[in-house]
């Protein structure tokens, strides 16, 4: 009987040994509201037994706030792209709950400078806002999110009663719903019941793309500033509802690694970022220290991370008067693995993210005077900042693209940025009332109105974490100018942004319609008058033409419409232009005749017929999820155009001959069957192909292109120690800088251009030679490319005069080498029209442009 006894014993224990009681997790001596449902009532396992579902995650939170309606308020701030719901949970005393609305309102005249002085701070609670998960295969922060909420809704006491009164919490417990479903559903349906810890097995290796990203594969830890996506537009609208003074980003790192928090490279902040903060995320991580300290737990603070570039979660809040804190815990991926510290149980790695939730929370409390003056004077001393700084404002705006000028504008006022009309008196003919808007920089978004315009060239350290540049009116391909006289004269505030309505001008036409290219969606409009089966042009030479009695010039890349090539009749062809017109806001001619003023007429060769696209993209192991998400965004959001994403068993074994238009972009195509492509691409197909798959094309004899190498950046007569060589090869990175692209606008890729020379993002080292064939390189580098970033002095004397673009000729196909990524994280609207114009002209390249010269 005894020795039946152990059995069971020695079962239970072994297969229940990481499975934890909420006992492990939370503090001592603390009684709870037995009312208060705890995570296995709801979610159907103890906390880390399991990874959480996001549903179940939602239905816990849904129960908090039933039960503890008098300290818990839930709010659905928006739905994913796979349509789930984004969660917020506001924790307070009752006596703030009801008061909650007129406490929000005081807590907002920080951030007003015409307000703030009368802000009295002494009573005003702190509000935190503590964050999860923002890459779903890093699980412990949405899973610790369940501990919060249970601890701040049930625990009893003085010492709850007092945080209470005085934090108003903001509990999101996923940043990233669909990434984390996606995860969860994965770590899962691996575990076994006598847990596995061998790294190597399947349940710690993802297939791709793995759970980090949104539905897109974007990663949503870089979107905070251009808000390209739902989840952080619906974020944002919450984060300046309340303007939360701290902000916790909870995250995994190397499963070797230990535990991280700020403050990070010091060397490494951005000089945007006022000391007073730094000295803040200091003082707060004194409390991330005793707390983790009490329960042995191992961690760093000053290597690694930086808080450099804004679009992420811990640096975001830096820019608006807050204190954001990056928390990386070394990652168990899945239920239990062995690291360089032994064993990581998913529940040890749960248990230090809510550890240092509730720390942040005690500091928050503690330093509560701080954080609130610190948060008005920032705001206070905006004015100060803005008298120094040479530049006093912007206008900017693209008269021949309203959509990309009216989507800075969306985003600049999602972050409160106020802007306004130009002036009455405005006379710079570059920009007109009708498409340009101003930016004051004396208002209290001071510094992140620079964070979006600066151009950045002087640096105090040469590694970095993410990206080094972001100018954002560069990104967008969008004309700007700094005003730098004084007094800034701007006209009336614009409070609502508003796109023209666009008609077919001239009304219906029995003989043709020409579309201006220059539109950011026109692509979108040219796809669908081609999937609908009408017949389109594009003009591969300029002209002009009367119209309504006036002379009016038309460029390169100008679609024609003939009406009598249509299987229609005029009436239907008006009708489905009219609706594209107003749709996509496109500038549409009707023009009576086909007998142009200068240039070629409209019956000339030199307008081509237009093939639709028929696209597929390479997925799947091996490519860069974030760069084929890029793609997918572009086409699927904006350009409403269908692609098939292949993965490499597939395409080897598929029938092409139905797709006209293949995507590579960067990542290793070593499965993929080289002689099916060549072949594909030799009997007419377009290959387009972005950075590294650039270089796999060109070794595998697809791509006849050379590339430059970047001198050593140090030699062998050098003395160095073993220390400096993490710098010295750091340094040698691309992490990502911007470079101005001459172009020649007579290109086909090229049509829709204006401005000679075009803002591209290059991270990667990638250099291509300018071919030998004057007319295969319509984009390229010249003496001095460099618009804003860091590059090492190797890499740019390397970029200096290469080729940015280059077209082969291929058989009867073409090959677009463009050595960058032009669709860098979705916000980079300058070089969509490159990529879509690759797509829909590059089999109308001239052969001879794009064969080798030697």
């Amino acid at each position: 009987m005894k020795k039946w006894l152990f059995l069971v014993s020695f079962f239970v224990v072994s297969s229940c040994l990481y499975a934890q009681q909420l006992s492990y997790y939370l503090p001592e001596s603390v009684s709870y509201n037995a009312s208060i449902p705890k995570p296995k009532d709801i979610i159907y396992h103890e906390v880390g037994e399991w990874h959480v579902t996001h549903d179940r995650l939602v239905n816990y939170m849904k129960a908090i706030a039933a039960a503890a309606p008098e300290r818990v308020k839930l709010e659905t701030m928006g739905f994913t792209y796979e349509g789930r719901p984004q969660v917020l949970l506001i924790i307070t005393s009752k006596k703030n709950h009801d008061n909650l609305e007129n406490i929000r309102q005081q807590h907002l005249q920080l951030s007003d400078p015409a307000k703030s002085a009368s802000a009295s701070i002494a009573d005003m609670p702190i509000v935190v806002w503590i964050g999860h998960s923002i890459h779903g295969n890093e699980p412990s922060g949405a899973n610790a999110s369940l501990l919060t909420a249970y601890y701040l809704a049930a625990a009893q006491g003085k010492q709850i009663d007092e945080l209470l009164d005085k934090v108003v919490i903001l509990v999101d417990p996923s940043f990233n719903p669909d990434g984390l479903q996606r995860f969860s559903t994965w770590a899962n349906q691996h575990k076994s019941k006598n847990l596995v810890s061998d790294p190597n097995s399947r349940e710690f290796n993802e297939v791709w793309p793995g759970g980090r990203f949104n539905h897109y594969w974007f990663d949503l830890n870089r979107d905070w500033l251009p808000a390209v996506h739902v989840e952080s537009q619906n974020r944002l609208k919450w984060f300046h509802l309340w303007k939360p003074n701290i902000l916790t980003d909870h995250h995994e790192q190397g499963s070797n690694a230990t535990f991280f928090f700020q403050p990070g490279v010091p060397s490494r902040v951005n000089p945007l970022t006022p000391e007073k903060n730094q000295e803040l995320t200091a003082k707060l991580g004194k409390f991330h220290a005793q707390y983790l300290d009490r329960i042995g737990s191992l961690y760093f603070t000053k290597e690694n991370y930086d808080d450099f570039y804004y679009g992420k979660g811990s640096t975001y809040p830096d820019i608006n008067g807050a204190i954001g804190i990056l928390f990386e815990q070394a990652s168990s991926r899945g239920h239990l693995q062995e690291t360089a510290n032994g064993l990581l149980s998913f529940p040890a790695t749960i248990k230090n993210q809510f550890v240092t939730a509730l720390s942040t929370l005690e500091g928050a409390k503690t330093l509560r005077k701080e954080f609130l003056e610190y948060q008005r004077d920032f705001y206070k001393q905006a004015a100060s900042r803005a008298a120094a700084y040479p530049v006093k404002g912007y206008v900017f705006g693209d008269k021949n693209d309203l959509a990309k000028t009216f989507h800075f504008a969306e985003m600049l006022k999602r972050h409160q940025v106020e802007i306004t009309a130009l002036p009455d008196n405005w006379k710079d003919a570059e920009f007109d009332k009708t498409s340009a808007y101003m930016v004051s920089l004396n208002q209290p978004q001071h510094s992140l109105i620079r964070a979006i315009f600066d151009k950045n060239f002087e640096y105090k350290d040469s590694l970095f974490y993410d990206i080094t540049s972001w100018t954002m009116p560069l990104a967008f391909g969008l004309p700007y100018k700094e005003i730098t006289t004084a007094p800034f004269v701007t006209g009336e505030k614009v409070d609502a942004l508003r796109m023209s309505k666009q008609a077919v001008a001239g009304g219906k036409t029995e003989y043709a319609y020409l579309i201006q290219w220059d539109e950011l969606y026109a692509p979108a409009a040219l796809y669908e008058l081609l999937n609908a089966g009408i017949l389109a042009k594009v003009a591969t030479n300029h002209f002009e033409i009367l119209v309504d009695g006036v002379v009016k010039k038309f460029n390169y890349g100008t679609i024609l419409v003939p009406v009598k090539l249509q299987q229609d009749n005029s009436e239907t062809v008006f009708a489905k232009l009219s609706a594209l017109t107003e749709k996509y806001r496109l500038k549409t001619v009707a023009v009576p005749s086909g007998n142009v003023n200068s240039g070629s007429d409209l019956g000339s060769s030199k307008f081509v017929t237009i093939t639709k696209p028929s696209i597929a993209m390479i997925t799947g192991p091996g490519v860069n999820a974030l760069d084929a998400g890029e793609v997918w965004h572009l086409l699927d959001q904006r350009m409403n155009m269908p692609a098939t994403h292949l993965e490499p068993s597939i395409f080897n074994r598929v029938d092409l001959s139905k797709y006209n238009t293949l995507i590579m972009v960067g990542g290793n195509y070593n499965e993929l069957n080289k002689e099916k492509l060549k072949s594909w691409v030799q009997g007419g197909g377009t290959l387009i192909l972005t950075e590294e798959a650039v270089s796999w094309a060109a070794q595998n004899g697809i791509a006849d292109v050379k590339f430059k190498r970047a001198k050593a950046a140090v030699d062998s007569t050098q003395k160095l120690t073993y220390v400096d060589r993490e710098q010295v090869e750091g340094s040698q990175q691309v992490r990502g800088a911007i470079f101005g692209a001459d172009v020649d606008l007579t290109h086909p890729l090229s049509y829709g251009y204006t401005q000679k020379t075009v803002s591209l993002f290059k991270g990667n080292k990638v250099f291509m030679e300018k071919s030998r064939n004057p007319y295969a390189s319509p984009f390229h580098y010249g003496s001095k490319p460099l618009q804003s970033g860091w590059v090492s002095r190797e890499n740019a004397d390397v970029i200096k005069n290469s080729a940015a673009v280059i077209v082969n000729t291929v058989g009867s196909g073409r090959v677009i080498n463009i050595a960058d990524n032009p669709n860098f994280r979705a916000f980079w609207l300058g070089g969509s029209k490159l990529f879509m114009n690759a797509i829909f002209f590059g089999r109308i390249i001239d052969a001879a442009s794009g064969r080798s010269a030697e």
